[in-house]
């Protein structure tokens, strides 16, 4: 017997990390690996409506059993149930017979999954961009971990005799325990323990299904602006109902929710470019409710929380709310590429290993205004329970300051779905589940750019994965929006999206980071409106330029008194340009010989911490596992104490004469009393 194959569709996209393979089968379909059983047409009736549309069918293949029988094997949890909504359970496997390296258990949800092998799913995997090793189940394991992260278990430090014939053990026994950690994701979920390896997995155990304790339970709420007066906010938050819930704030005032959600419908991905969306990465995400603040005062700090008497309420969250546009002062986070890691153990789809340092130093920071994470929010990448868990990092956070979002790769690219590049890059998400998650000021729903000012800075938010070209609907907005910001109430103008225009690190054949199409569209009206800082994401470091247009350095920084890089714009001549993709994603490493352009990088985990006023924009970059600051820079207006040698001359002469007309005013008064 023998796997029959109707037809091979391999595709290469353009800029992309993976190569896509559809198999349309046209027989039995035959496990690839020995010991299970052929599958061909007695599947049940159920499976063949599971599996009916194209990629779903091809590598499926029923989990077996282990062959072994174990009478004393069990599996142990440290709770039965109602999961909260953040826990850790530890399973605890008993009984034993013979541990070996390839023993693991995975968290299943929903727990009525159909567990089965899916050998060729790991094309899928790829073409995200994820190249670790994972299961190769039909349904993606929430998260798994190997038995033997139990340093006790494979050497059976942990025994017990279960047989004994005389004083002595003819039986024994070994066990081990590992540690999962949770939060509320509203389907129920269970374990099982594994033999074989991701790659020829065979089912020994299973738990009893968990529920969670409330799985409408309002959670991870973000806050956002919604506009340059800091006078109105939007939160947002998950709940697994869609019936009524408010937001109750400031000391009495209510405001509805509105509903939205997707569905698998709403994924890119078909018969022949499947995606991770449309198949085994698919977790129902519940319902996305927003709801409105209204009538606040810029920077001030006020209390909500969000839910219903139905539901339950959040605990109570302090916020505080932007500084209007035009007033004096802002200090804002920004980074690119951050994702999330487990706080276990376990290996999930594509970890990020940095996340959770950086998060966290941020969370410490004090008197934070605002922040901006410039694409590749969760890297999710069509395995939506991924959302759940990036939300839950970074709800400390996101819950009391505006969160800014602009799109990036990993939440738009798919083929066909309209992006400007053709790749896999989003697992078929195609934004979608980003806008629903992070709905920022825009014009609608699949245009996610937008502008919006707070204190002296007005910040323009690209999406460089939708069209920019010369003459597009977003290239024709940046010119209106770029044109008509006010200098005088927002002298400082910030420009960003997520792929940059200069980057040194090594371009390949796959990956490319800097597109010269997309430079010679856009770079030109940065200097035009006189565009002081641009920062981008994608590339996975730090990286600091001169003041450059067209790969040249049109002025290079002075260092102050204190040694700090100083840009003046006195005689502006191109934006400095920094790439802080360094957040999370595992780091990019720099060529040997920059161009002369690139004055400061780094290889580093952290933040950009900047402070602007109306003369002076203080940047920092920090680097998250130290907190040391390792970059500073400082852009200068031209009102600032720092200015030319005429500047200078006519300052002096203003003080002599003003000095001359209190000294004349103070002799008189004196003349006078004298009288």
């Amino acid at each position: 017997m023998a796997i029959c194959v109707d037809r091979l569709f391999i595709s290469v996209y353009p800029f992309s990390c993976v190569i896509s393979i559809t198999l349309l089968l046209c027989c039995h379909i035959i496990p690839l690996c020995s010991g299970s059983t052929v599958l061909n047409t007695t599947f049940s009736n159920s499976y063949h409506e599971y599996c009916r549309e194209g990629f779903r069918c091809i590598n499926r293949r029923m989990l077996r059993q282990c062959g072994e029988q174990n009478p004393y094997l069990q599996m142990n949890l440290s709770t039965q149930g109602p999961l909260l909504d953040d826990q850790f359970v530890t399973v605890t496997i008993n009984g034993m017979l013979k541990p070996t390296h390839d023993d693991w258990v995975a968290l299943m949800s929903p727990a009525n999954a159909k567990i089965s092998d899916c050998p060729l799913i790991d094309v899928l995997y790829l073409e995200t961009g994820d190249v670790a090793s994972h299961p190769l189940l039909c349904h993606y394991p929430v998260k798994s971990q190997f038995m033997k992260n139990d340093p006790s278990y494979l050497p059976c430090n942990k025994s017990r005799c279960e047989k004994k014939t005389g004083d002595v053990c003819t039986v024994k026994t070994c066990s081990g325990s590992l540690s999962f950690h949770i939060v509320n994701i509203r389907t129920d979920i269970e374990f099982v323990l594994f033999r074989g390896g991701y790659d020829n997995p065979c089912i020994l155990n299973t738990s009893q299904p968990l529920k969670f304790s409330n799985p409408n339970m309002p959670l991870h709420a973000h806050i956002s602006s919604t506009e340059s007066t800091g006078t109105s906010m939007k939160v947002t938050w998950i709940s697994g109902s869609n019936g009524d819930q408010y937001l109750q704030y400031a000391s009495g005032k209510t405001s509805k929710s509105t509903v939205t959600t997707f569905t698998q419908a709403d994924m890119c991905g078909g018969t022949l470019i499947s995606s991770p969306a449309t198949d085994f990465g698919w977790h129902d995400p519940g319902y996305i409710h927003t709801a409105i603040m209204t009538g606040l005062l810029p920077s001030q700090k006020y209390v909500y929380r969000y839910g219903s008497d139905n539901v339950g309420w959040s605990d109570p969250v302090q916020f505080s709310t932007p500084p209007a546009a035009g007033a004096s002062h802002i200090k804002f986070l920004a980074f690119g590429d951050m994702g999330k890691a487990p706080l276990d153990a376990s290996d999930e789809h594509y970890i990020q290993p940095g996340s959770l340092g950086v998060i966290k130093a941020m969370t410490e920071e004090e008197d934070v205004e605002s922040v901006f994470h410039i694409g590749d929010i969760s890297y999710a990448t069509g395995f939506l329970v991924e959302w759940d868990f990036f939300l839950h990092m970074i709800t400390a956070l996101a819950s009391r300051v505006s969160y800014m979002t602009a799109i990036g790769n990993h939440e738009r690219d798919f083929p066909g779905s309209k992006s400007i590049y053709e790749t896999t890059d989003s697992g078929g998400e195609c934004g979608v589940p980003y806008e629903r998650y992070f709905p920022m000021p825009t014009k609608t729903e699949g245009k996610p750019w937008y502008s919006v000012s707070q204190g002296p800075v007005h910040f323009t938010v690209i999406s460089t994965e939708h069209d920019w070209t010369v003459g597009s609907e977003q290239y024709e907005w940046i010119i209106q929006d770029l044109a008509f910001v006010d200098r005088k109430q927002t002298p400082w103008l910030v420009f960003t999206g997520h792929r940059p225009m200069y980057s040194s690190i090594k371009e390949g054949l796959i990956r490319n980071n800097v597109d010269p199409k997309f430079v010679a569209a856009i770079e030109p009206l940065l200097p035009k409106y006189q565009v002081d800082l641009v920062l981008w994401g994608h590339v996975h470091n730090y990286e600091r330029t001169c003041a450059v247009f067209q790969n040249t350095c049109k002025s290079l920084p002075e260092e102050d008194v204190n040694g700090v890089d100083t840009y003046h714009t006195r005689n502006y001549s191109a934006p400095v340009h920094v790439v802080i993709g360094m957040a999370g994603f595992s780091l990019d490493e720099f060529e040997s010989n920059p161009s002369n352009w690139s004055l400061v990088r780094f290889s580093e985990f952290g933040y950009s911490r900047v402070n602007a006023t109306m003369d002076e924009l203080l940047f920092e970059f920090v680097n998250s596992g130290t907190r040391q600051v390792r970059d500073t820079f400082k852009i200068m207006k031209q009102s600032s104490s720092v200015g030319t040698d005429a500047d200078l001359t006519d300052r002096s002469a203003s003080q002599r004469l003003a000095m001359h007309t209190t000294m004349h005013i103070f002799f008189m008064f004196i003349v006078m009393q004298c009288f």
